[in-house]
């Protein structure tokens, strides 16, 4: 007569063992996602006409009041496609805890430090996630002729998310990446991994998470 087989661990503990495997196992293969649609996004200034305004999604401002790198980043991208083409720019960032101005106001003056006029510089300084960037940026654009097309300028790993969500409000847009920093690329990659559960979740979920 067979014995038997004695489990170390009671059933609900080899139960929730196996969730969190497979979750692990699915945030990981999500972090794949972002890695593989990051190979696609443009990181070259596109052709003029692609484009009629300029949307700049904001990231950390430093203590000094003066844009991150990464930030920095997007910021000289979106100067080199103004220097193609001029047209509105639009700077979208509200403040932060650790933030001494908002987001958009340290993206201004840096813009502005690049000989970009003040007039072609639009601010979104109410905004908390891309979401909001991209409803703000409508808001300011919706008035001013001949805008069409919109070149949304952030980091190259964010870039695919920002465009799902700008085809989601109705834009007709593309995209110009910028580098982050190989430090945290796994942070970022990580976090972005999360934004897109959340973007999943809010389209087809219809999950109230914004």
């Amino acid at each position: 007569m067979k014995r038997k087989r004695k489990h170390l661990l009671p059933l609900p503990a080899r139960i929730i063992i196996l969730l969190v495997t497979l979750a692990v196992v699915a945030y990981t293969g999500i972090i794949g996602y972002v890695c593989i649609n990051e190979r696609s996004v443009q990181t070259t200034v596109p052709e003029k006409d692609s484009y009629d305004a300029i949307i700049v999604l904001g990231a950390q401002v430093k203590k000094d009041g003066t844009p991150n790198v990464q930030l920095s980043w997007r910021l000289d991208a979106a100067c080199e496609a103004y220097g193609r083409k001029a047209v509105p720019v639009v700077v979208c960032g509200a403040q932060g805890r650790d933030e001494p101005v908002t987001e958009a106001e340290a993206m201004k003056k840096y813009l502005m430090a690049k000989d970009i006029p003040e007039t072609d510089i639009l601010m979104d300084p109410e905004s908390f996630n891309t979401n909001q960037n991209l409803k703000n940026a409508a808001t300011l654009l919706k008035d001013i002729p001949d805008v069409r097309k919109v070149l949304i300028v952030t980091s190259d790993y964010h870039v695919p998310r920002a465009l799902a969500l700008a085809k989601d409000l109705g834009y007709e847009a593309c995209g110009l990446g910028s580098p982050c920093k190989p430090e945290y690329w796994l942070r970022n990659h990580a976090r972005e991994a999360l934004s897109w559960c959340k973007y999943w979740a809010v389209k087809y979920l219809h999950l109230p998470l914004e």
